[in-house]
């Protein structure tokens, strides 16, 4: 059974969250259009080529808005995951701009720590995930005033209050348009636009990282279980997207 025939199921209401999401995009164009002619968009969208963020990128191009998207090619991900990015690139509307760590980095760090450290210890595992998604990250980032993801409420208890519109950062806007939308609002909507997405969520991955921290879930799991899940459920972000305010709450 494909992800689209278990989980396309659009909310009563999806008319509504899909107006919300149309409008959220289009003023983020706005507010962070090129502040010069022929200048880059002052906002880009983050993509980890998940369903989330196919449904984000088909809507840039449908609305043919101009915000940059941008992919963090780990050196880690799956073949699924790359053969969908050389597809996508193929065919975007808006050029898709890969990030990719400083060789260097990873190359001492596997040399000190060995290849399979995000194992041993949590500050291993994170050391991996800043020298290849946050560091690359600030790369993507520079520049740029506000950034857009496929975060949803939906998705983990850390992430129940997500707003639309995340402003805990005073470097840079966080705009979430997807935060109301449920998995099968989701998949409805890659069903009905016959949206490219990656295979592995056929194969029960409803979240996608790096293949060495990424497994499938079983029913009755939680979504985000299949990620590092040898670690406790409060350490499970890489730190893409720790919300600044939560930090600065949280004790010493």
């Amino acid at each position: 059974m494909s992800a689209i025939d278990l989980n396309a199921r659009a909310s009563a209401d999806f008319s509504a969250k899909l107006a919300e999401t149309t409008t959220l995009l289009q003023q983020a164009a706005r507010d962070y259009a090129p502040l010069v002619t022929g200048g880059a968009a002052r906002v880009s969208q983050a993509s980890s080529l998940g369903a989330e963020d196919v449904v984000l990128t088909h809507l840039i191009n449908a609305l043919q808005l101009h915000i940059g998207i941008f992919v963090l090619e780990t050196g880690m991900l799956h073949p699924e995951t790359l053969a969908l990015l050389d597809r996508l690139q193929a065919t975007s509307r808006t050029p898709i701009e890969v990030f990719t760590p400083r060789n260097e980095a990873v190359v001492e760090f596997v040399a000190r720590e060995g290849k399979d450290a995000m194992y041993k210890s949590i500050e291993l595992r994170k050391g991996c995930c800043h020298i290849r998604k946050m560091e690359p990250l600030e790369r993507a980032l520079a520049g740029k005033d506000a950034w857009i993801t496929g975060l949803r409420r939906e998705q983990s208890g850390a992430r129940a209050d997500v707003p639309l519109i995340d402003t805990s950062n005073p470097e840079r806007v966080k705009i979430n348009p997807l935060a109301n939308w449920t998995w099968g609002d989701v998949w409805h909507f890659i069903a009905a636009n016959k949206i490219d997405y990656n295979p592995l969520h056929d194969q029960f991955f409803p979240s996608i990282g790096c293949a060495p921290c990424t497994r499938a879930i079983s029913m009755g799991e939680d979504f985000r279980a299949g990620r590092w899940w040898w670690e406790d459920e409060a350490a499970k972000e890489c730190g893409l997207h720790v919300n600044q305010s939560s930090l600065e709450k949280a004790p010493a």
